[in-house]
């Protein structure tokens, strides 16, 4: 266990910028860090207002999938305390942060969720955009000092798991969550739907 700490904090303290750091580098990667998550609910709506079963019904088990990893990650943060880097004083710290546990990231576990998601099901091209992003944070908050390496890598994997977990129970339950989900949708929004505004 040592061994990979060691190995995390050496992979951190390498990518962790420093105030010799361009300004303009750092603006930019706080943005990604903190901003780039908004692009989950984003392409989850849009994936649903695209309409047709097929895209709804993978949107839903995004969010299925998404939602188990991140009590997953509760779990764990309860079970086991891991302190990020400027709870120990390694590295220089970028961005104000409550010194909860570190790993795993729930940054990079739901936008991973999404991805694998949307890999399984088909829409690589989708998984691929929304891993593109996720590679993209998880980089930004190891550089802004918040996260370890191994705090990413772990929201990956618990993502994963959540996926394999949700995938028998989808495969049972899925559809008629889906109908269920689309006939509340319409009642709901009945009246921009017939005026056209949105998709039935």
């Amino acid at each position: 266990m040592q061994a990979i700490e060691a190995i995390n904090r050496a992979l951190f303290l390498a990518i962790n910028a420093t105030p010799e750091t361009p300004h303009g580098l750092v603006a930019a990667s706080l943005f990604i860090a903190n901003d780039a998550i908004l692009l989950a609910p984003i392409v989850l709506v849009c994936l649903w207002l695209m309409g047709g079963d097929t895209r709804r019904e993978l949107a839903l088990r995004a969010c299925a999938v998404g939602f188990l990893a991140l009590g997953i990650n509760q779990l764990i943060g309860l079970a086991w305390y891991h302190p990020r880097p400027f709870a120990i004083g390694l590295g220089h710290t970028f961005l104000a942060h409550v010194p909860d546990s570190s790993f795993p990231s729930d940054h990079a576990t739901l936008l991973s969720a999404l991805s694998f998601t949307f890999f399984y099901g088909g829409r690589r091209l989708l998984g691929l955009f929304v891993l593109i992003v996720d590679l993209a944070v998880a980089w930004a908050r190891v550089f802004i000092g918040v996260h370890f390496p191994f705090d990413m890598l772990g929201g990956a994997i618990i993502a994963w798991l959540a996926g394999m977990l949700v995938k028998p129970l989808w495969a049972v339950g899925g559809p008629l969550v889906t109908q269920a989900s689309i006939a509340l949708y319409r009642r709901l929004l009945m009246l921009p739907i017939k005026r056209g505004w949105l998709r039935p």
